[in-house]
């Protein structure tokens, strides 16, 4: 028995995820509540627009297919604003992102952050660090969408934000759509 738990320990600590927490009262308070989301990538990475741009889209895409969250819009900006919830938002989805390029990888590292917007109070938050390569034949094809999307100078990074937001992303919590309206806005999203 304890040598099972010693590998799952050593498993689990060899991911990216250096910390993840949510509010303890989340299924009581916010579970059902806070669903419709922002994307807030700031300040920029390296201060380039395109690769700010990358991360909000990739997290954006992510969390509409593997969570209920709803995520409608993302907003790229160099500092946090306070008016980054717009009508019928109810949370924001913050990622302070640094990145470097060294010798054909690309080293990163996240605060993730979710928060109501009526008042701003913190529901769940993760830091994670990784490196990759720069050409990941893994995700060559979403690389050349992002490309395409986005310009030549995104290519290096994808590999990296990609599998950082995905172990990232994939420790929020989830909520619960109930009415039935917003199970048919969630369908009709379609990311």
């Amino acid at each position: 028995m304890r040598r099972v738990l010693a590998a799952v320990l050593l498993l689990g600590a060899c991911g990216a995820v250096q910390r993840s927490n949510v509010r303890p009262d989340y299924d009581a308070v916010d579970r059902t509540r806070i669903f419709r989301l922002v994307v807030l990538t700031a300040p920029l990475p390296g201060a380039d627009p395109s690769v700010g741009t990358l991360w909000s889209l990739i997290a954006r895409r992510y969390v509409n297919q593997h969570r209920d969250f709803i995520v409608r819009r993302h907003v790229v900006a160099q500092t946090v604003s306070t008016d980054a919830c717009g009508e019928g938002d109810e949370g924001i989805l913050r990622l302070l992102p640094a990145v470097s390029r060294r010798g054909g990888e690309v080293t990163a590292s996240v605060v993730a952050t979710l928060w109501r917007c009526s008042d701003r109070q913190t529901i769940w938050e993760a830091e994670a660090r990784g490196a990759w390569p720069e050409h990941d034949p893994n995700v060559r094809e979403l690389t050349s969408r992002y490309v395409e999307e986005l310009g030549e100078g995104v290519g290096p990074y994808v590999p990296t934000t990609f599998h950082l937001l995905r172990e990232t992303l994939d420790t929020l919590p989830r909520p619960k759509l109930v009415r039935d309206e917003d199970v048919m806005e969630k369908i009709e999203l379609g990311e």
